[in-house]
């Protein structure tokens, strides 16, 4: 197995002291993402808090629920994603784009392009895969660069990208994916991992970047999926989704 050499530095010794910190809390978190998928969950943001509650819909609503959040999400912040998914929750499977606009003025930054982004998705899976998302999932469930390229190259799903598609993904509970927004990149700028950060990345520079966090989580003995809510978490201050 490839590997990156990395000196034992006061500053990598900090790193494993934190996660010793935080490790359940990670740990916890990580489970919730496999609970809201295998159980009829949603988010929810109250009192500056995540919370996963019970809830009567089909797993194709709570599901698209959460690719909406990662729409909102992208270019803003995961609080404010969450904030826009609770103020429209109710119009999302079938309100119009003029609807959510008015609901979220005030409430979120993107108003006005967003929820054309989650009318346009919505007819595509509703059209081409009689919305029944989880489905989809399931069958490139083996084949996780095929199921992270479905949901970000595909000209039916608006807003998303590489680093969302991963995000979703990983809300969900699939595992190895990297969220390299800019606090992971800079997380990784910091340790060494990466050299230098150019915007907007191109498909391979993801990649290429992801396997080099990999490598990185390997050398430090963090698993993959940790490793990205732990340095998110430094960054933040927040283990959050």
């Amino acid at each position: 197995m490839q590997t990156i050499k990395l000196s034992d530095s006061l500053h990598i010794r900090n790193l494993k002291k934190e996660y010793l910190l935080k490790k359940n809390r990670i740990a916890n978190r990580l489970k919730e993402f496999d609970k809201f998928y295998n159980q009829s969950c949603s988010w929810f943001f109250e009192n500056n808090k995540m919370e996963l509650k019970q809830v009567n819909k089909n797993d194709d609503e709570r599901i698209f629920e959460e690719l909406c959040f990662c729409i909102f999400t992208a270019n803003t912040s995961a609080e404010m994603g969450m904030k826009a998914t609770d103020a429209i929750r109710d119009l999302l499977i079938n309100g119009t784009a003029e609807e959510m606009t008015k609901k979220l003025e005030g409430i979120y930054r993107f108003n006005n392009l967003r929820p054309a982004y989650i009318v346009h998705t919505r007819d595509y899976l509703k059209n081409n895969l009689d919305f029944k998302i989880k489905n989809k999932i399931e069958s490139l469930r083996n084949a996780p660069v095929e199921l992270r390229d479905f949901f970000a190259f595909n000209k039916g799903i608006k807003g998303l990208g590489y680093k969302e598609a991963s995000h979703f993904l990983r809300n969900i509970g699939f595992k190895g994916y990297a969220i390299l927004d800019k606090h992971i990149l800079n997380s990784l700028l910091e340790f060494h991992i990466i050299d230098e950060i150019k915007l907007p990345m191109t498909r391979n520079t993801y990649r290429e970047i992801e396997q080099n966090m990999k490598l990185f989580s390997n050398e430090i003995e963090i698993p993959m999926d940790e490793l990205d809510l732990l340095l998110w978490s430094r960054r933040t201050g927040r283990i959050l989704k």
